[in-house]
């Protein structure tokens, strides 16, 4: 304690009702706000077990100049006083939730003939519907998809869709029954729409009850084409209910688990909505060394759901990890501001203490590959969420490159980097075909295209960052690919090289007509994009020499008509090799056994004419 306060005779003073106290030092700096349900002996605490606490309270203490005091008439709303104080003055002692950016929903429009379901992001203000929150964008993405095979409702703006004419990437992909280009009339596309609109609702069954009766009248008829595509799209809906159902957890819930270490405290929080599994996300602390698992816990629900992201869309019930002593204070705000009944409860069974079971487990989990992640790494990543504007932190980042020497044997090339550095088994090369030679830009869009087109087929994980190594042109080609294909959210950042090529000079090249940007050479974020992007043109480049090798030794003998294996094996031991063969004439190759003169013209001008 501060020299000339003495914090007994002080508690002596205060009174047994509930309200909150604010700590300050000589200088009036706040350092800690607190709530309690009685004042005298919450405050009295500190005092009295001084020598059990914490060394970061024993540390607060020994600065603690002053206590104020705000009495109010229930504890709820010291709840809420508290709450609002930590969100204006952010105490250095207080334990405060990380800024992160708002939750992503699945917005379904109801204003056109033939409504579009999309990734949606900021105020809810569209006509429509709007499904969530969601986690993340990775979660976003992967229900759209999954809704998308299931019903095949377009995706894309408004804008691509007023001017196709012919169907695009997601009507070959079967994600979308084409309404641009009139495949399907309006009354079955609103249907589709009601079926993915009752499925997003928890009601699959009610779903599978309608289609059920078509797919046998369907058989009657003797349209089995049709039966089959229903007889499909239901066994489609019982997988995707069997792996995303909680058993005996209807309606909506979050799961909520706190874990802490000497290092800080972070929160693993599942959400749960009409009975389906939406995701999981993890959530990190600021000044939370030192903090238990009910410091972080309590921390967590009073600013994420009385003036957090979580205010959105408040649950009927959350289930929490840890008992907290003011449980029913808490269940009172969250349900004055949901404007309906929010349960808390600690203890769960069956299904329900699974889930628990599993949010601290993944809670556990991110603690330690937080810690087990270098400084460095994680600085950098921060570095260039905040330089693009990103909505979270990039986890995986994958980067494209496209490597050949004038024209020849083209090749390219995907890396992908997790929290952990690189992820060599998502590594992809792709020979490219089909192309104008020297075409880069065309060359970029069939190897997004093949990538991202396997993505949605397979419902695999799409980036939270896609770097370009190329300019304006090379980004423009990935994102007419990847609007196609209803992702268009997805962050492209193209990497262009500087004067003379040289490091530290790059530009990265924004999409969505955000223009450029260039970073410092000590910029973190560029030290990050640079490792990354020299990644890819290392697996691009090796590539292209493997394959160029390839051809260069074998298909220039293979391509001329008349010489099998047999003959190709006598020539190149004849010659010594296949350079040897280049440079033989016309009368030299007639020399080897087998070889004729029309052969070996032929022979001689295939290699000349290179």
């Amino acid at each position: 304690m501060s020299a000339g306060f003495d914090g007994r005779a002080f508690c002596r003073t205060l009174t047994p009702l509930p309200g909150v106290y604010r700590m300050l030092d000589a200088e009036g700096r706040l350092l800690y706000v607190g709530k309690a349900s009685n004042l005298k002996k919450r405050v009295g605490s500190y005092f009295t077990r001084a020598t059990r606490l914490s060394p970061k309270i024993q540390a607060m203490l020994g600065r603690t100049a002053s206590i104020e005091v705000t009495v109010t008439h229930t504890e709820t709303e010291a709840l809420l006083l508290e709450n609002n104080l930590i969100k204006q003055q952010r105490p250095r002692y207080n334990v405060t939730l990380r800024d992160d950016k708002s939750f992503p929903w699945i917005y379904l429009s109801s204003d056109q003939e033939f409504p579009r379901l999309t990734f949606h992001r900021g105020r809810r203000s569209g006509p429509g519907r709007y499904f969530g929150p969601y986690p993340n964008a990775g979660a976003v993405r992967a229900s759209i998809n999954q809704l998308q095979k299931l019903f095949r409702i377009r995706n894309c703006e408004d804008a691509f869709f007023r001017h196709r004419t012919r169907p695009c990437l997601q009507y070959q992909i079967k994600r979308c029954t084409a309404p641009c280009a009139g495949l399907i009339n309006a009354e079955a596309y609103r249907e589709d729409v009601r079926h993915a609109e009752l499925f997003l609702e928890g009601r699959g069954n009610e779903v599978i009850d309608m289609l059920v009766p078509r797919m046998e009248a369907a058989a009657r008829r003797l349209d089995y084409e049709l039966a089959a595509r229903y007889r499909d799209q239901i066994a489609d809906l019982k997988r995707v209910q069997l792996r995303q159902h909680i058993s005996g957890a209807g309606g909506d819930h979050d799961i909520v688990a706190a874990a802490a270490n000497e290092q800080g405290g972070c929160v693993q929080i599942f959400f749960v909505r009409g009975g389906l599994h939406l995701g999981n996300r993890t959530f990190f602390f600021n000044n939370s060394e030192g903090a238990g698992a009910e410091e972080i816990l309590n921390a967590f629900l009073t600013q994420y759901y009385l003036d957090g992201e979580g205010k959105q869309a408040l649950p009927d019930e959350i289930l929490i990890s840890h008992p907290l002593p003011e449980l029913p204070a808490l269940a009172a705000a969250l349900s004055e501001t949901a404007g309906h009944r929010v349960r808390i409860r600690h203890e769960a069974r069956g299904g329900r203490a699974h889930w628990l079971a599993m949010a601290g487990e993944n809670a556990r989990h991110a603690l330690a590959q937080r810690e087990w992640m270098s400084g460095g790494e994680r600085e950098q990543r921060e570095a260039l969420q905040k330089a693009l504007g990103l909505p979270a932190l990039p986890e995986r980042i994958e980067c494209f490159d496209i490597s050949h020497t004038r024209g020849e044997a083209t090749v390219g090339a995907c890396v992908v980097f997790g929290p952990a550095g690189p992820i060599k088994s998502d590594y992809r090369r792709y020979n490219i075909e089909g192309i104008t030679a020297g075409d880069d830009y065309a060359a970029m869009r069939q190897v997004v295209e093949r990538r991202y087109g396997r993505v949605q087929r397979e419902e695999g994980r799409l980036p939270d960052l896609v770097l370009i190594d190329g300019g304006s042109g090379q980004v423009s080609q990935a994102l007419g690919v990847l609007q196609e294909l209803g992702v268009a959210d997805t962050p492209v950042v193209g990497v262009a090289k500087g004067p003379g090529r040289k490091p530290g000079q790059e530009t990265l090249v924004l999409a969505q007509g955000r223009g450029t940007l260039t970073l410092p050479p000590d910029s973190a974020a560029l030290h990050l994009i640079q490792r990354i992007r020299d990644e890819a043109h290392r697996f691009a480049i090796t590539g292209h020499r493997q394959r160029r090798a390839r051809r260069r030794n074998t298909s220039i003998l293979e391509e001329i008509e008349g010489i099998g294996s047999r003959r190709r094996r006598t020539l190149i031991q004849h010659f010594g090799g296949l350079r040897g063969v280049a440079r033989a004439g016309v009368e030299d190759l007639r020399q080897v056994p087998g070889i004729s003169r029309e052969l070996a013209r032929r022979i001689y001008e295939r290699f000349h004419a290179l």
